[in-house]
């Protein structure tokens, strides 16, 4: 099994990386025109969206997955399946695990990131009495059926980040020619480096009004969510590797914005003002976590597509 079953000449990978990205980038832009021109801000973390920004949202999260495969077709001129991992993941006989795995492993992120927090003081923990079990239930089910219909939408993200941006910018850094393999250790970082990079760039316009981190200024928000996105990137990847697919990715992104999001919420003390960068995996104790957790992938080679018979 390889990233790409079939492998595009050298000028038309460049051509369909540059492709990519406008449209992309395009079409995140030309999504959240109405509400930049309407002068939307989030200040408040607590704070929900309305239908027009909901429509917004949507429409800006199906472009990388458009945009791919635009590509795909016109560009490199291949089958959309294999070339954007569209496949179930492999084995077959642990298909169900393969997708269960995003589930634990982001809850559990999330979980050390909110303890770590409340250990610094930056997280203010309601308390292990207003953990009422019934209730825990009903907010765990609502956020696990809110993160399925949702899947759709991150579908359209993860196609075009881990199906189609990070196998080519992998093969954009081999030598032309065969002297270093798409697992090289230079080339495999850089190649995480960028892909986390054009993730988080790619929010700017959620970012200039307050998506992520509300009532915190541009200027902090994006080298914050560049943190962010370099870090969990490689999560990301790392499912989508071990499965052959990107399914198990798009849960990974759907659990991490949606029932991650709502756990820092849930578990907090209702009259405290929140600040994601202070307490949640997208703020400090989440890129602790989430550093640790990396550094551990990357050190037992798990980071490395040729552990899986990919290169």
């Amino acid at each position: 099994m390889t990233l790409l079953t079939r492998t595009p000449p050298s000028a038309v990978r460049r051509r369909g990386l540059l492709v990519y990205l406008v449209l992309a980038y395009a079409g995140m832009w030309a999504a959240m025109t109405p509400l930049l021109a309407d002068g939307y801000r989030r200040t408040d973390a607590r704070e929900g969206v309305g239908a027009p920004e909901q429509i917004c949202i949507a429409a800006a999260m199906l472009a990388p997955a458009l945009a791919a495969l635009l590509v795909v077709r016109f560009v490199e001129r291949g089958g959309v399946r294999e070339a954007l991992a569209l496949r179930r993941p492999r084995p077959r006989a642990r298909a169900v695990r393969a997708c269960l795995l995003p589930l634990g492993v982001l809850g559990g992120l999330t979980t050390a990131t909110l303890a770590l927090g409340a250990l610094a003081g930056s997280y203010p923990f309601a308390g292990f009495g207003s953990l009422d079990a019934g209730r825990i239930a009903s907010w765990a089910v609502q956020g696990l059926i809110g993160m399925v219909l949702s899947l759709p939408l991150f579908f359209g993200e993860e196609i075009g980040w881990q199906g189609f941006l990070f196998p080519r910018l992998l093969l954009l850094g081999r030598r032309e020619g065969g002297g270093e393999g798409a697992g090289g250790g230079v080339v495999l970082v850089r190649a995480y480096l960028l892909a986390g990079t054009a993730f988080a760039l790619w929010h700017l316009p959620t970012l200039l009004m307050g998506g992520q981190y509300p009532g915190r200024p541009w200027y902090l928000a994006v080298p914050a969510l560049t943190v962010s996105c370099v870090l969990v990137l490689p999560v990301f990847t790392w499912l989508r590797l071990r499965s052959g697919s990107v399914v198990p990715a798009v849960l990974a992104h759907a659990f991490t914005s949606s029932v991650s999001v709502s756990m820092v919420r849930e578990f907090a003390d209702p009259a405290a003002e929140l600040d994601p960068l202070t307490m949640s995996l997208a703020g400090w104790p989440g890129w602790v976590v989430l550093g640790g957790f990396v550094a551990f992938l990357a050190s037992t080679g798990r980071l490395r597509p040729d552990r899986y018979g990919q290169g």
